[in-house]
């Protein structure tokens, strides 16, 4: 087999990303987007939030990490950030998917591909925390636009949003609520319920205003150094 043969087989397996569906709904809502889809979205939010990345950061390797990170979904499939999940034996999967994945490519080629998904799970060097900031950003914000999105499916509260991916409180990173309407945030109010929805009906549309708020405090969250 050629390098060439190795690399369009390569290719043709990496489209059956395109198969594997996340809890996240389209903004439209008439579906869940699959990880394909995730995949060149936030590739597309680095290439617009350039100017927001910390300075040293590559944002063409930022980007060459987005559209690699997800691949391994292909046999380990997609785990929801609130969802039940044996991490020991995701990460396990993950790792097989990789050394299969990449091990599909030229040596050189798919060894690069691999440290560079390597370096993105670890998310220890600017460029692969920028890159897990934004992977963290995407999906509140398209639940935001959703009225809640897939938060009402997986029973999330405020707490539990904080507890996953909330930087510490301090004056460079508020605390989760400061961020949303009083009494708006996802299980906000006295008896801290989840978000939820009357049957059949959807929610009010949040103000302009108040989503840019919204969009504000995800990217907090998103920047935040506790990463999985």
């Amino acid at each position: 087999m050629t390098d060439l043969d190795a690399q369009v087989a390569f290719l043709l397996e990496a489209d059956r990303l395109k198969s594997v569906n996340r809890a996240s709904y389209i903004t439209d809502r008439s579906r869940h987007e699959n990880s394909a889809e995730h995949s060149w979205h936030i590739a597309l939010f680095a290439m617009v939030l350039e100017g927001e990345a910390p300075e040293g950061v590559d944002i063409s390797r930022v980007i060459r990490m987005l559209i690699l990170h997800d691949l391994v979904e292909i046999d380990a499939g997609d785990a929801p950030i609130h969802g039940a999940v044996d991490v020991a034996a995701m990460t396990a999967r993950e790792e097989a998917a990789a050394t299969r994945l990449f091990g599909m490519l030229p040596p050189a080629q798919g060894a690069a591909f691999r440290a560079l998904w390597e370096e993105f799970e670890a998310a220890r060097t600017p460029d692969a925390r920028f890159a897990k900031a934004l992977d963290r950003f995407q999906p509140p914000v398209l639940n935001l636009a959703t009225d809640g999105g897939s938060w009402p499916d997986f029973d999330v509260t405020e707490d539990m949003i904080t507890a996953r991916v909330a930087p510490p409180s301090s004056a460079a990173h508020p605390p989760f609520g400061s961020g949303w309407p009083p009494g708006s945030a996802p299980g906000s109010g006295p008896d801290r319920r989840p978000v939820s929805r009357a049957p059949g009906r959807r929610p009010r549309h949040p103000r302009p205003r108040q989503r840019a708020t919204w969009y504000t405090t995800a990217y907090r969250l998103g920047r935040s150094p506790r990463m999985r």
